[in-house]
Order: C-alpha cells, then sequence, then structure tokens
C-alpha cells in the first residue's frame, strides 16, 4: 500500500475530483449500477456537471447547505458530487426519520434549498409532501423532489484546502438524543476512502454491493467514496432485503459490506426459507457500524465460506479507526489493526495510557478526524483536545499483537453494586442461545444509586423462548452482578437505517417500566 504521507499528498482537492480522474482515465468503465441501469464513469462525470449547473441556477452559492432527504440512489451520487464540486456542503439525511427529526435537521443546518429522493423512496416522498416540495422529472436525477428556496441562508466562509473545506454534514444523535451536526471535510472523507479502499485490495474490476445508506458516514466514505477512489463499480441498492442480497450476489457481486445487524437477518433468512446462497464471485464479506456478535461471526463465515471482517469506528472520525486486514483474518472479533496514519491511546481515569491488556477509553488522532460539530463549538472542545485527539467515548484494550478490542460504549456502561458491566459480554451470551437472532442489554436506575441489567432479545420467526431455560443458561455463564433483572422478548428490536439497534430507544423503555412499576 501507498505510503500514508504519499496518499494524503496525492488526494485533490475535492472528492469530485476524483470522479474526474476516472473520467479521463477511463471513461467507459462502469461507475455506478442500479438495477439493470448502468452508468460510465463519463456519464456520471455528465451528469455531475449537468446536475452541478442546475444546483446554480436553483440558488446554490459556495458555502451554501444542500439537504438531501434520501434512500440510496444515483439521484443521490449525483448530488453529492455536484455539491462537492461546487463548495457546497451536502447535510445527507436518511429519509426514515420521523417528521420531527428531519425538521429539527434542516432548521438547524440552515439548507438553502431541501431536495427529497422520491422515485426510490416512499418516506422522502411523504416529507416532499409535508413540506410542499415541487416534484420534478429531470435528467439524470429521475423524479425528485426541490423545495423552495430560503432566503435566509447564509453560505459558509469557503476554504482552499481540502483538509478545511466542509464537504459533508453527517447527523448523529449518539447516546444523548439530541441531533449534532458532523462536519466531515473532503480530506476526511476522502482519507479514508483511499486507506479502506486499499485494505481491501479494492481495483477497477471489483462490483462493490452498496446497500450501506450513504446517510451513514460508513456507506457514505468507506463504501461510496473508496469505491470511487479505486475506479470499481458501485451496486446501489435503496433498501436491504434478504432476497434483494441473495440474487445481487449470483449477478456477480465481488465485495459485500454491511452491519452485523445486516448478516443476522441475512442468516435468520436463510434458515426460516431455506433459501440458497450462490456467489459466485465474492472475494470480501466485511462488518462495521457496532459490535460483531461471534455467533453471527461463525455462522455468516459458514454461509458464505469466507471470513467475515471486522473494523471500527465512528462518525466523527469518518468513520474508520481500526480494521482487520485481508491476508489476516480473525477467528476472534477484534477490529483488526489501527488503520495507516492514525494513532490511538487508551487511558485509565487518571488520563494514564493503561498497560497492554487493560481496558481504558479510546483516543484517536489522524486525518479522518471531524472538523468538529456544527454550529456547537463548546461540545467540540469537549471531545477533541488541543492536540487534535479524539475522545471516542469507548472503552478498549490493545491485544498483545496490537490488535484492537472494542468493549463497549462509556455513556452505556452499567455500573452494578460497584462493578463494572459491559453490555457487549451479555449480549454475546444472550446471542448464543437458540432460537434469539440479537440482542441489546442496557441499565436501569435501581435503589440507592444503583442500576440493573436489562436485556431485551429478538427472537427468531417462528422460535419459542423459554424463559426459565434461558434464565439458567445466562446464570451458568454470566457472574451474578452481570446477569439480567429483566429480559424482554421482542419480535423486532427497534433499528436505524443500517439496521443498528437503537439503544436510546430500549433504555428509556426499560426507564418507562421502572415508573409505572413505582406508581402501582
Amino acid at each position: 500500500m501507498v505510503p500514508v504521507e504519499d496518499l494524503l499528498a496525492g488526494l485533490p482537492a475535492r472528492i469530485s475530483h476524483l470522479l474526474w480522474r476516472r473520467e479521463e482515465r477511463s471513461p467507459e468503465a462502469p461507475a455506478l449500477c442500479h438495477g439493470s441501469l448502468v452508468w460510465s464513469f463519463r456519464q456520471l462525470a455528465d451528469a455531475v456537471r449537468e446536475t452541478r449547473a442546475l444546483l446554480v441556477e436553483l440558488g446554490f452559492r459556495p458555502g451554501d447547505r444542500l439537504m438531501v432527504v434520501n434512500e440510496n440512489c444515483l439521484a443521490l451520487c449525483v448530488l453529492i458530487l455536484a455539491a462537492a464540486d461546487l463548495d457546497v456542503w451536502v447535510a445527507i439525511i436518511n429519509a426514515r426519520l420521523s417528521a420531527r427529526e428531519v425538521d429539527t435537521i434542516r432548521d438547524h443546518c440552515g439548507a438553502r434549498r431541501v431536495f427529497y429522493t422520491a422515485e426510490v423512496s416512499r418516506d422522502a416522498a411523504g416529507h416532499a409532501e409535508r413540506h410542499r416540495a415541487q416534484v420534478q422529472s429531470l435528467p439524470h436525477l429521475g423524479r425528485i423532489a426541490i423545495g423552495t428556496l430560503n432566503e435566509g441562508a447564509v453560505p459558509e466562509p469557503v476554504e482552499s484546502s481540502g483538509a478545511d473545506q466542509v464537504a459533508a454534514l453527517i447527523y448523529t444523535s449518539g447516546t444523548t438524543g439530541t441531533p449534532k451536526g458532523v462536519m466531515l471535510t473532503h480530506r476526511n472523507i476522502m482519507f479514508i476512502g483511499a486507506v479502506s479502499s486499499g485494505i481491501r485490495g479494492l481495483a477497477p474490476d471489483d462490483r462493490v454491493y452498496g446497500v450501506l445508506p450513504m446517510s451513514h458516514v460508513y456507506g457514505l466514505s468507506s463504501v461510496f467514496v473508496g469505491t470511487l477512489y479505486a475506479g470499481a463499480c458501485l451496486h446501489v441498492v435503496a433498501k436491504f432485503s434478504p432476497d434483494t442480497v441473495l440474487a445481487d450476489l449470483r449477478s456477480g457481486i465481488t465485495v459485500l459490506q454491511g452491519v452485523p445487524a445486516m448478516f443476522a437477518k441475512l442468516l435468520e433468512h436463510v434458515k426460516a426459507a431455506g433459501a440458497r446462497v450462490e456467489a459466485p464471485s465474492l472475494r470480501l464479506i466485511a462488518g462495521g457500524g457496532s459490535p460483531l456478535d461471534p455467533v453471527i461471526k461463525a455462522e455468516t463465515e459458514a454461509l458464505f465460506g469466507l471470513p467475515l471482517h471486522n473494523g471500527y469506528g465512528l462518525t466523527e472520525a469518518s468513520p474508520t479507526i481500526a480494521q482487520t486486514r485481508l491476508h489476516q483474518p480473525r477467528k476472534d472479533c477484534s477490529v483488526g489493526l489501527v488503520m495507516p496514519g492514525v494513532e490511538i491511546r487508551i487511558l485509565g481515569q487518571d488520563s494514564r495510557s493503561v498497560p497492554q491488556g487493560e481496558v481504558g477509553e479510546l483516543w484517536a488522532r489522524g486525518p479522518g478526524i471531524m472538523k468538529g460539530y456544527y454550529r456547537a463549538p463548546e461540545m467540540t472542545v469537549r471531545v477533541i483536545d488541543a492536540e487534535g485527539w479524539l475522545n471516542t467515548g469507548d472503552f478498549a484494550r490493545e491485544g498483545a499483537d496490537g490488535s484492537l478490542f472494542i468493549v463497549g460504549r462509556s455513556k452505556e456502561l452499567i455500573i452494578r453494586s460497584g462493578f463494572n458491566v459491559y453490555p457487549n459480554e451479555v449480549e454475546a451470551v444472550l446471542n448464543a442461545f437458540p432460537g434469539i437472532t440479537q440482542s441489546a442489554v442496557v441499565g436501569r436506575p435501581a435503589a440507592e444509586g444503583n442500576e440493573e441489567v436489562v436485556a431485551f432479545v429478538q427472537a427468531a420467526p417462528g422460535a419459542i423462548i423459554d424463559s426459565q431455560e434461558l434464565s439458567s443458561f445466562v446464570t451458568a455463564q454470566l457472574a451474578p452482578y452481570k446477569r439480567p433483572a429483566e429480559i424482554v422478548v421482542m419480535e423486532h428490536l427497534p433499528a436505524g437505517a443500517t439496521g443498528k439497534i437503537l439503544k436510546n430507544r430500549l433504555a428509556e423503555m426499560a426507564r418507562q417500566h421502572i415508573v409505572q412499576d413505582m406508581t402501582k
């Protein structure tokens, strides 16, 4: 792989410039496909140039924010690149957010206009109708809704350097529930795209499966921009569907990336439907975005006959901090080695580095670290220190070989009778019980300032979970202070667009339950 210093020096100033390079080198090579429609790099470049002109016609100025309420589609790819070439920030918002969430983000980012990918998303069309956006059928963009011009929008300053100019606003609620606009620069995103592309060994003949939402930084940086950087073809998919995944794998997909919940749903579907898996060209499967469970890892590897690679990151790091290597597949659930060009330190409560193998809070520094939270400088300085170190808010430990293990979120840590309970550990035990597809563990306030462990489990279709058997199973494998005080069986755990479990919502459900009990 190219040394990081040389890689950074070779990155262009804007994401869109990656496309111009590819258009010049291989204009007729496939760049994007959606269903039966395939665009070459020349066709994609033409679409971006026409859309850039459209944005100017619609009143966009460098430094404005373009908000796109979307699900994955060709139009979204075009809008991201056109905005980048115009020095417009693109706020990429998943259409499945609630009306309140969409409106809060629109107002916070001060969008000049809002676009809605109405052709591929019923949810986007619903938001467009609610906002009285005008639906148009446009060349390259298809049927898309365009909101009214916000005359009060104020452009942000434009920076010549790609390290300083913001390319995208990715909104994340984290554990607070309040949306935060993460400002990612062109270099932030291209650095992750380039390095992750190299680690995955992407080449122009690869066909990468693009089902991870581009409103999520994993889908934007690693999947979309990483594929563009390599000159490979991105197979754009609006929504995850096990049937669609299986059909697409038969057509020649070479790289499949997803969050663990996607692989869990695929496994569930294959078992329930007795579906056959045919993936003649598949060479790489990789997970990220949330903790990888050992049961899901083992079953996925058995299904595909390939190692399931793993990685770790967060939106504020664009996102990747560590990733397993192709030539070093792991049998455990380590997130692998730290990315080239990224530094980490693991600190204890005294803010000093802990000995190797001990758990501490993970800090990271490198070219992928965000510029900051939009319109929230006080929040930014709380997580990024004067030397550029980002406090990830995660607990981690380092293995003897330098590999990284994520223990859990510091804000999700449960303190039970003075002992630390890491939800990941309890979830791994629950997921090993027959009939459980996935689980989520949260803390709930208890008497005298203590906390108790509450577990939510999702049963496989048709499975009947015997509560006594499950309780005995958990008791045999966990210390008393780690055992759930309550286990709630659900048909489906609440999940976001990527399939990541929404623990905020579950924690609130757990708290409400105790309030109801106190009122009896």
